[in-house]
């Protein structure tokens, strides 16, 4: 008999580690199996975003990350006279860590692996290659070399670029491949010491010199059409490269270096069936961004709230299509920008980098556009107008409206913690949150305990100054006082003041007050959401993901009439 499981990570890269952490805690029988003997103990990713960080706040684990950081980390970017062309440093954290943070790969998985030791549900299986995978009605065999075949409710490929899973999949990889080749160089004993990182556009030959942590820092350099990788691998060549940066080139401590090239692709389908696609093995992308790790954690954290709430009961098979269809889009952006800073970064000729100078410099001229590269305005952030996510028909869409928008995470008080991120009073599952207003009011009975039986926490924001008043206290609500201001910022901006927010915190559906009802009723329709509790779901439901809802039959709220 095969041994049996829910879910069958194949890959134990952070993708991996993220995605068992995420079912782990939810109670998923998990097995993550890897080909190779350990976790790699070399650097590769160099940049956690603040999106990342908030994931590893989900999981409990951020505080075992954060002494691996180097926090708030300015980028610049110099011409070939290393005069400064352009300089990022956001100064906000909205989402309640800093936007750019250096840090060490190798040290960071280790705490995502040693964090599953919190959950007799998973298992990590090291020395054990995928061979075979194959998709039956109600499960995935998968067989093993070196242990007995598993099968498997899902199976969620995170083994990167060369993913044996996509292969078996018959899943094709769209995109290119530059032929350009890149030397990194990781030093220990950082040479330069200063804590941020600098990006050479010079035409003579575009580099990096980046901090990460832990006195390390990574330099990378274009390698040239003429030169072999017989050239590249002598130790003189390594000299040569770091002889402009650093007095004593030849005195520098090499944890490794190696050539490679950036990849710009997209696997054609993110689910086929029972098996799905997550990180590297989903997606590709040049490095300038350093979005292909923040990328892949993404996909971790969209994709494990829905495992679990299918495997659980809680919702139907349709919305695990939820994932292909929120993730692809921002996928692809991401890959779209660290495909056109390369170019911006890469040119070798002369005059196009001239050009290049004077219209960068140009920009920067113009307040508006100079923050706009500053503060990281560009990069694309996730927003979902398909997927699980509902509006309601007959309501006026505002071009502002939240929903599909990850919500802010400030500091907050509440009548027992003081300074607080938003998302520790949250919790892990659903929240309800409404800003002046009783969630179980809005609702109505019915339907607060179906939000209840999810798991979902319900908060009921104040301004700080309405923090102890308890005239309408609710055993079952939190009262949350906006400390910062910067909740009350938010529903200034937008006509919506109940918000329903996803485990991923993506904010699932947004409406005023006395809409709350049925906003409740098409949002468990989206999610597909079963109506007497938590049961069996192994069949698929025909009419996949549902995005703009008919508005239905709301479950009542009732009316009461109360004195203040």
């Amino acid at each position: 008999m095969a041994e049996r499981v829910d879910v069958l990570v194949v890959g134990a890269g952070p993708v991996g580690l993220t995605l068992a952490n995420v079912l782990g805690a939810q109670g998923v029988r998990t097995l993550v199996v890897d080909e190779r003997d350990t976790l790699i103990d070399y650097p590769r990713g160099v940049g956690l975003d603040d999106e990342a960080l908030r994931t590893f706040q989900s999981i409990g684990l951020v505080e075992r990350v954060l002494p691996h950081t180097v926090p708030n980390q300015i980028l610049r970017f110099y011409d070939g006279n290393r005069k400064l062309l352009a300089e990022m440093a956001p100064p906000d954290a909205r989402f309640g860590w800093p936007k750019r943070n250096g840090f060490v790969q190798p040290m960071v998985d280790a705490e995502l692996l040693r964090g599953l030791d919190r959950y007799e549900a998973v298992e990590v299986a090291w020395n054990t290659r995928m061979e075979s995978c194959t998709q039956e009605a109600d499960g995935v065999t998968v067989g093993l070399d070196g242990r007995p075949p598993v099968t498997a409710r899902y199976v969620v490929g995170c083994d990167g670029g060369r993913s044996a899973t996509r292969r078996l999949a018959n899943v094709t990889f769209e995109g290119t491949t530059s032929p350009t080749r890149w030397l990194v160089i990781d030093v220990a004993t950082d040479p330069l010491g200063h804590p941020n990182s600098e990006v050479g556009a010079d035409p003579a030959r575009p580099y990096a010199s980046i901090s990460i942590a832990h006195g390390i820092r990574r330099f990378e350099f274009m390698i040239h059409a003429d030169e072999t990788d017989e050239q590249v691998e002598q130790p003189s060549f390594i000299t040569r490269m770091l002889e402009p940066f650093l007095p004593h080139p030849d005195r520098v401590d090499v944890i490794r270096h190696r050539v490679y090239t950036h990849h710009s692709r997209i696997a054609s389908a993110f689910r086929t069936g029972r098996v799905f696609l997550a990180g590297d093995a989903a997606h590709l992308m040049p490095v300038w961004q350093g979005q292909g790790y923040n990328s892949g954690i993404r996909d971790a954290a969209n994709l494990g709230w829905k495992l679990a709430a299918v495997i659980n009961g809680h919702a139907g098979d349709a919305l695990l299509d939820t994932y292909d269809a929120e993730r692809r889009k921002h996928a692809r952006a991401m890959i779209d920008l660290s495909t056109m800073v390369g170019r911006v970064i890469s040119p070798t000729n002369r005059h196009v980098a001239t050009l290049r100078d004077r219209l960068i410099r140009s920009a920067s001229v113009v307040p508006t556009l100079k923050r706009y590269v500053l503060e990281m305005r560009f990069k694309p952030m996730p927003r979902y107008d398909q997927g699980a996510v509902a509006h309601l028909d007959g309501v006026a869409r505002d071009a502002t409206s939240p929903t599909g928008t990850l919500f802010i995470q400030p500091r907050v008080d509440t009548r027992t913690e003081q300074n607080v991120l938003l998302d520790d009073v949250l919790g892990t599952g659903f929240a309800v949150l409404a800003w002046n207003n009783d969630p179980r009011r809005l609702l109505g009975d019915v339907a607060f305990q179906r939000w209840r039986t999810l798991g979902a926490r319900f908060v009921a924001v104040r301004p700080q100054t309405q923090l102890h008043w308890t005239g309408h206290d609710d055993p079952d609500v939190v009262i949350v006082g906006d400390r910062t201001g910067a909740l009350k910022s938010f529903f200034d901006a937008h006509t919506e003041s109940v918000l329903f927010v996803r485990p991923d915190r993506c904010i699932a559906g947004a409406c005023i007050a006395q809409l709350a009802p049925e906003m409740s009723t098409a949002l468990f329709g989206v999610l597909h959401v079963t109506k007497g509790g938590p049961q069996s779901h192994e069949h698929r439901d025909v009419a996949g993901a549902v995005l703009h809802v008919a508005q239905p039959a709301a479950e009542s709220a009732g009316t009461v009439t109360r004195t203040p």
